[in-house]
């Protein structure tokens, strides 16, 4: 289950893919969509700086607030 870490109240915009960067900020980049074209430009759209811990998985809930869940580590056990 998600829990909202903190308060960004980002707008998105379509044809751009949001994301929480390695500083804990919220950035964007324009999607590819087919395009054979170098690295797009990443552009920091809300300066949050929240601090990561590993084994969570940040994202940018539809509210345009930073949202984590604990990642599921392990994948399937083998049967014998």
């Amino acid at each position: 289950m998600a829990k909202k870490i903190a308060k960004a109240g980002v707008k998105k915009q379509k044809g751009y893919l949001y994301f929480v960067d390695k500083n804990g900020n919220v950035a964007r980049a324009m999607m590819a969509r087919g395009k054979k074209k170098g690295k797009g430009k990443v552009e920091v759209v809300a300066k949050v700086g929240i601090k990561k811990q590993s084994g969570m998985l940040y994202f940018i809930d539809k509210q345009g607030d930073i949202s984590g869940a604990m990642m599921s580590r392990g994948g399937r056990k083998k049967k014998r």
